[in-house]
């Protein structure tokens, strides 16, 4: 084996590692609070979610990958290949699209009840579920050709065109057919991460407003940072992680799909940085999503109370 292959090794299992486990602690916190019959928020679903498709994301490439990185070959067959490939590929889809809930439903929490957004979140709440539902139902759908376009190692012998993806093989289709797939991803891809950058925006502007009522309200707040400017920092720091993260990825997987580049660490890169934002987020959930949630909770109440 050579050191680049186990150092890629060791990075892909010490990244798949670190992220399932950082999902499972999430899931557990979850379900201890479930159990603790603490009060529930209406967006602990949609990270139940989260939390779950980035679980799927890890299992289904970062395992092939570091497998594949330590020198295992020809372990997974033809049928394997196209559940692997497809069930990543939703995983990724439901996870943008929970990213991009969690973002719009937060917004509509921490809205005065006497604005537009503010009138929607006893009827939000209730629609939560059915659009999780049809985030998970939409991206089964869009990926169900996904599985005519890969095969296993040895199962290229008998193809002419094909894209060797370190495990797995996939098959060169028609041209028009990859601009279509190319489009339809890019297009549920570009307006989920506008999604979310609009309703981060909108909140970040909400909490700034906040923070001007409380200081006018108490001028002798303490200079250190308040619990305010914190919640904004923490949705900065989710938001901006995320678009960058997936942007790359994007890049890369359009790299090697579209403009026909099959070269070892392209590939290696792509995997590596899609597999980021799965892998870390659950911390960041664990460290900040409550903090937020908690000052949301806090800004509704004020709100409400005219405060």
């Amino acid at each position: 084996m050579s050191p680049i292959n186990l150092t890629m090794g060791i990075m892909f299992l010490s990244q798949t590692t670190l992220g399932v486990l950082g999902n499972c602690a999430c899931l557990g916190y979850f379900i201890l609070t479930d159990f603790s019959g603490r009060r529930v928020k209406p967006t602990d679903l949609i990270v139940k979610h989260l939390t779950w498709a980035n679980f799927m994301v890890l299992v289904f490439k970062g395992i092939p990958q570091t497998m594949a990185a330590f020198g295992m070959s020809n372990f997974l067959d033809d049928i394997l290949c196209k559940l692997i490939f497809y069930f990543h590929r939703v995983a990724r889809g439901v996870s943008l699209g929970s990213t991009s809930l969690l973002s719009v439903f937060q917004i509509i929490t921490i809205s005065p009840s006497n604005s537009k957004w503010g009138q929607l979140k006893f009827r939000a709440a209730k629609v939560i579920g059915s659009s999780l539902g049809l985030c998970w139902a939409l991206q089964l759908l869009i990926n169900a050709g996904i599985p005519t376009t890969v095969t296993d190692i040895l199962g290229t012998k008998n193809i002419t065109g094909f894209r060797d993806v370190v495990y797995c093989a996939v098959v060169d289709i028609h041209s028009l057919r990859r601009i279509l797939y190319s489009i339809v991803f890019a297009s549920i891809d570009v307006v989920c991460l506008g999604i979310m950058m609009w309703a981060s925006g909108s909140m970040v502007l909400m909490l700034t407003k906040h923070k001007q009522r409380v200081q006018h309200i108490h001028s002798h707040l303490s200079p250190r940072s308040s619990p305010e400017t914190r919640a904004t920092q923490s949705i900065l720091a989710l938001v901006s992680s995320f678009v960058f993260l997936y942007m790359i990825s994007v890049l890369l997987v359009l790299s090697y799909s579209f403009f026909d580049v099959t070269a070892r660490w392209l590939v290696n890169a792509s995997v590596a940085m899609s597999a980021c934002f799965p892998a870390f987020c659950p911390f960041l959930l664990l460290s900040q999503y409550t903090k937020v949630s908690n000052f949301c909770c806090t800004c509704s109440y004020e709100t409400t109370h005219g405060l």
